[in-house]
C-alpha cells in the first residue's frame, strides 16, 4: 500500500517571452515582490520556433527564463499561474498583450509548466490550470517528450534548467530537506 506524504517543495520558473525587452525591469520587480529574489536568469533567447503568437504580440520575440531563490509548493502553481495571468492583462493594450508569462516549477525528476488549455497529457490542478509535464530529467540530462514545446526542448534551455536544477538540490540541502 503507497502512504501518502507531502511532496517536495519545488523550484519557482518563469519564462517570459516580449518583443519589448524593455518590459523586464517592470516585471522582475512585481515577480520579486511576489515570489522572492530571482536567483537566476537565462541569456535572451531568440523566440523563433513558431508564429502563433505574432498576431498578437508582433514578431521578433524573444524568451528570457528566471528562477526564484525561495522554494515554493507544488500546489501553489494554480495560484501562481492566476496571478502571472492578472499580470499578462495588466501589461495589455488594445486586448493584446505584451508579454506572455509561463510559470513552472522544477524538481530533481521533471519540470512542469502550467497552463490553463486542456490536452491529453495535461492533468487538471484547480481553478482552470493544468499541469503540463514538459521535461524528465534522464540519463543525466533534460528529455523532452513527443509533446514538448520546441523551445523548452532546445540545448540552450536545457542548459539553463540544468543549472536551476543543481541551484535546487544545494537549496534542498541548505533548507533541510532530503532529496
Amino acid at each position: 500500500m503507497s502512504r501518502p506524504r507531502p511532496p517536495k517543495p519545488a523550484k519557482l520558473v518563469i519564462g517570459l517571452f516580449m518583443a519589448d525587452k524593455a518590459l523586464l525591469a517592470d516585471l522582475v520587480p512585481l515577480l520579486e515582490a511576489e515570489y522572492g529574489p530571482v536567483d537566476a536568469v537565462s541569456p535572451w533567447m531568440a523566440f523563433d520556433y513558431t508564429a502563433y503568437y505574432e498576431p498578437e504580440m508582433g514578431g521578433g520575440l524573444f524568451r528570457r527564463m528566471l528562477s526564484f531563490r525561495d522554494l515554493v509548493r507544488q500546489a501553489d502553481l494554480p495560484r501562481i499561474k492566476t496571478f502571472t495571468n492578472d499580470l499578462e492583462a495588466r501589461f495589455s493594450g488594445d486586448g493584446r498583450r505584451t508579454v506572455n508569462i509561463d510559470p513552472g516549477y522544477l524538481l530533481h525528476e521533471r519540470f512542469v509548466l502550467a497552463t490553463g488549455k486542456n490536452f491529453t497529457h495535461r492533468i487538471y490542478l484547480s481553478d482552470g490550470i493544468y499541469a503540463d509535464l514538459t521535461l524528465i530529467f534522464q540519463k543525466n540530462t533534460f528529455q523532452p517528450l513527443p509533446w514538448t514545446y520546441p523551445d523548452y526542448a532546445d540545448g540552450k534551455m536545457i542548459r539553463f534548467l540544468s543549472l536551476v536544477r543543481r541551484r535546487y538540490g544545494l537549496d534542498m540541502k541548505q533548507s533541510g530537506v532530503p532529496s
